[in-house]
């Protein structure tokens, strides 16, 4: 069997104790006392998750920042 690579996004917060982290693009979800551990944990969640539904072919995503003016014109 193939395995091919992707790059996926990690959305992580911290919430009480813990880091959750999550995989906006295939809905997975886990938690860890470190961010490290977190994103590891979400890693296997995300590779066990494909083993059994494997997903088509997806579209490169980015993520980025950009800047807007804030204030009041005077």
């Amino acid at each position: 069997m193939m395995r091919f690579m992707k790059t996926l996004t990690a959305w992580i917060v911290k919430e009480d104790e813990l880091f959750i982290a999550k995989c906006p693009e295939i809905g997975t979800v886990s938690q860890g006392e470190s961010v490290e551990k977190a994103l590891a944990n979400l890693k296997e969640a995300t590779e066990l998750y494909l083993e059994e539904f494997p997903l088509p072919e997806l579209h490169q995503h980015f993520l980025t920042t950009f800047t807007v003016a804030n204030g009041i014109k005077t």
